[in-house]
């Protein structure tokens, strides 16, 4: 019996990823998922948000057999102790991280290899809202800017467009540009 190898680029199984889109095509509904997070305030600035399961491709996945726990605070300049980064600098690490793994995914299954892959982010914020002055500026980033760096033998066109569909396609750069539904209970 003969074995099949594998196709590897940029450490992404690319028979596996064409096997996935596959099968959300035979089935539509396993692309349907939903995670889940728990946070915990620990004191002052200082929450620990942990992560372990969720739903999707059709079942409640186990394959994390410990959760992940991020940790979230302020700097001391806004009344925290390090502890981690604060909510708005987590913002920035999901929008690196989804760009990165989408530009990577995608890279793959066009063949692009790519040698190396940076993503600089930087986002500006005023504190009025937050700190209940102003009614006038919103709460949250007025705007971010990102920069990739990228190493590859592709010729610059084709980067460009990978770039350009990566951003139609990225969960969390949607997330950040165009609002989302969220309920809030209290429950005391």
């Amino acid at each position: 019996m003969a074995v099949q190898a594998q196709t590897i680029v940029n450490g992404v199984n690319v028979d596996q990823l064409v096997g996935t889109i596959d099968a959300i095509k035979a089935n539509p509904g396993l692309a349907r998922f939903k995670f889940r997070a728990e946070n915990e305030w620990v004191g002052g600035g200082h929450s620990r948000t942990r992560i372990q399961s969720f739903y999707g491709a059709g079942t409640e996945d186990t394959s994390r057999g410990k959760p992940f726990v991020l940790e979230g605070d302020e700097p001391p300049v806004l009344l925290g102790e390090n502890s981690g980064p604060n909510a708005v600098e987590a913002v920035l690490h999901a929008l690196a991280s989804c760009l990165a793994v989408g530009f990577i995914y995608n890279a793959a299954a066009q063949g692009i290899r790519v040698e190396a892959l940076t993503c600089s982010l930087e986002g500006d914020l005023d504190l009025h809202a937050f700190l209940g002055l102003s009614e006038k500026v919103r709460p949250g980033y007025e705007n971010i800017r990102l920069t990739y760096r990228v190493k590859s033998n592709a010729p610059r066109e084709k980067l460009e467009e990978l770039c350009d569909y990566v951003q139609k396609t990225s969960p969390v750069l949607d997330i950040v540009r165009n609002p989302v539904p969220v309920t809030i209970d209290l429950v005391s």
